[in-house]
């Protein structure tokens, strides 16, 4: 028995690995979360957003975003509240790396 590969998108995966400068951890958290919120809130293509923290180091920040397609990311991109986010906490990373993928299994 063979096992078939399933070749259709299902969505727009945007991940994002942040190392924040020590001392601004915490209002980088709480700019995140909220950018995190509004964009599921009011981004119809945004399907997920989620902010994880690895336990060890406060300071890695790693985000799971799920959209629609990549007109979805782009307007998410767009969006004031996303632009407003970026700018503000744009001093505050020491690194950071985006990986764009396409989701093909939902299950």
């Amino acid at each position: 028995m063979t096992q078939s590969t399933r070749t259709s998108a299902s969505g727009f995966v945007v991940t994002v690995e942040f190392v924040v400068k020590p001392e601004f951890v915490g209002d980088f958290t709480a700019a995140m979360i909220e950018n995190a919120s509004t964009s599921r809130r009011d981004e119809p293509g945004c399907r997920q957003f989620d902010v994880c923290v690895l336990p060890s180091d406060r300071a890695q920040i790693f985000l799971y975003e799920i959209y629609d397609d990549r007109a979805a990311f782009d307007a998410h991109l767009a969006m004031p509240h996303f632009k407003a986010f970026d700018a503000k906490v744009a001093p505050w990373v020491a690194k950071k790396s985006v990986r764009l993928l396409e989701r093909i299994d939902p299950a």
